[in-house]
């Protein structure tokens, strides 16, 4: 079982957790539809990325109450 030889004070433990901190998101506008994104990846809205359709969005379908 592992016991430590000394305290750690409270200085040095937090220290030691400085950099795990979580940052923020960092997003940018689509240039297509102007939603905000994810930089590097495809408009979640549009289906666009670096001006051009990657990903081919469908038309809202209305569903029948009585079907589902």
């Amino acid at each position: 079982m592992a016991v430590q030889q000394n305290k750690v004070s409270k200085s040095r433990r937090n220290n030691r957790r400085a950099h795990d901190a979580l940052v923020a998101a960092n997003p940018n506008e689509c240039s297509n539809c102007g939603e905000l994104k994810r930089p590097h990846h495809v408009c979640a809205s549009c289906g666009h990325y670096a001006d051009r359709e990657v990903v081919a969005m469908a038309d809202e379908v209305e569903i029948d109450e009585d079907a589902a």
